[in-house]
């Protein structure tokens, strides 16, 4: 197990210094090469976790390192089909190395599976798991492409023409590109969040508990249902679209972390050290 996770940094990281090596030299080989190395360590992320699952006949979710694995694996995942989708080649600068940085955490805490109480590994759980880490990695992706699109409004307005300004995509494709995330992001959260009432209501006997993680889950739900409904109904685009996937990626990772480490919870037992 700890080979492969070894194997996943080491291909994460690969293709990170390809993915700069191509902002600063511009060779296509570059990013097809910082591409391909992604793929190899999201291959290896699957593995890590496929093993993770037949060795305990459960989800891997019992600690924060088998969590945080399934972390790196959306985020590299998710990355791989918008970059085929959109051709974002300067977008790896951002996906590749955070995905090496959650996968370098993971590996650095313990690893020892945690034994948490009335759990029941049934589809509901597995559905739930699966939808949460993939609409939450869009988002992520939506704040990064956020960013970008930020820099190159300001090097537009500016006149600044340097050296991001060559290199990032236009902001019509920056915007498309978020908006995409963002719709996929919600759709995946809104699922997840409805097969947890499901499998709260199995295994702790009612639909809504007013768990912190619930809370905060139904305030990021809300916030994106805003950006989306302002998007098509006012015509939120652009910068203030931007600025909203960067609000709701901070909001994210506070549900995300700060929710487990600060609030009382029984989803903290799900990351817990």
């Amino acid at each position: 197990m700890e080979i492969v996770i070894i194997f996943t940094i080491f291909f994460y990281l690969m293709s990170t210094a390809g993915y700069f090596a191509y902002l600063f030299l511009q060779k296509n080989y570059l990013n097809r090469a910082g591409y391909f190395l992604l793929i190899a360590g999201f291959l290896c992320n699957s593995a890590a976790i496929f093993y993770s699952f037949l060795k305990s006949g459960q989800i891997p979710v019992h600690n924060l390192h088998e969590t945080l694995v399934i972390v790196g694996w959306s985020i590299a995942g998710v990355f791989i089909i918008f970059q085929y989708k959109f051709n974002l080649r300067i977008f790896g600068i951002y996906a590749a190395p955070l995905a090496a940085i959650v996968m370098v955490f993971a590996s650095q805490v313990s690893s020892e599976p945690v034994q948490i109480k009335n759990i029941v590994n049934n589809f509901w759980l597995i559905f739930h798991i699966i939808s949460i880490f993939i609409g939450e990695a869009s988002f992520v992706l939506a704040g990064g492409l956020g960013f970008m699109y930020l820099a190159q409004e300001h090097a537009i307005k500016t006149k600044k023409h340097g050296f991001f300004f060559r290199r990032l995509p236009s902001l019509e494709l920056l915007d498309t590109a978020g908006y995409t995330c963002i719709v996929v992001g919600f759709t995946m959260l809104t699922i997840g969040l409805a097969t947890g009432l499901v499998y709260a209501k199995m295994v702790w006997g009612k639909f809504w508990s007013w768990d912190p993680k619930e809370v905060w889950s139904g305030i990021t739900w809300l916030l994106y249902a805003a950006l989306l409904h302002e998007r098509l109904t006012v015509g939120w685009r652009g910068r203030k679209a931007a600025i909203m996937a960067i609000v709701g990626l901070a909001v994210l990772l506070f549900t995300f972390f700060g929710v487990n480490f600060l609030l009382k919870g029984h989803h903290g037992e799900f990351t817990r050290l």
